[in-house]
């Protein structure tokens, strides 16, 4: 909850990458606040009503992946929500005229979304979807202690430093308003 505050009003990008492992964790712990409650929470260094809000705030959690039917797989609507609002940004950014340097590392980075796409089972998602999609798999090799190619890393390079200009441009639009 701490974190993902902090980093909501940072990088949008993170943000989202945070709250898929946070799905994670409630799953891994098979949705039980009990469970989190006793192996996961307390093992942070938060004072006690600090972990009570935590604890809170991974029960409403549980409660919205259940009622999403989400235990098995899958992202929570408030997390889609916050993907398309990212997605329509990046397509209007790349549709205006005053924002080459976005335009330009899009470019940069549209052969890795196409290479991904044609791996990938969904062909239709997002372009943004396809980019956290890849930060998402290798965040999880790198977890696991797994090699990551040279190539895959070149990529996660690229890939990173559009969806840091998207959350750059995400949070100048919620704070000033981009114009288009």
């Amino acid at each position: 909850m701490y974190i993902s505050q902090q980093l909501r009003s940072r990088s949008i990008a993170e943000y989202v990458l945070y709250m898929w492992q946070v799905e994670d964790i409630i799953r891994a712990y098979d949705c039980q606040l009990s469970r989190i409650r006793a192996e996961y929470i307390s093992q942070f260094d938060y004072s006690d009503e600090q972990k009570e809000e935590l604890a809170d705030w991974y029960g409403d959690l549980i409660r919205m992946i259940n009622q999403e039917g989400k235990r098995e797989r899958g992202h929570l609507q408030i997390n889609e929500v916050v993907v398309q609002q990212m997605d329509e940004l990046h397509r209007q950014l790349l549709s205006s005229s005053k924002y080459p340097f976005y335009s330009a590392e899009y470019y940069k980075v549209l052969p890795f979304i196409v290479e991904l796409r044609h791996r990938g089972a969904d062909k239709q998602e997002s372009e943004v979807l396809t980019c956290l999609n890849a930060l998402y798999g290798v965040m999880l090799l790198r977890l696991q202690k797994k090699e990551v190619s040279p190539d895959t890393a070149h990529a996660i390079s690229e890939i990173s430093t559009l969806l840091g200009m998207l959350s750059d441009y995400y949070e100048k639009d919620k704070t000033e308003g981009l114009e288009f």
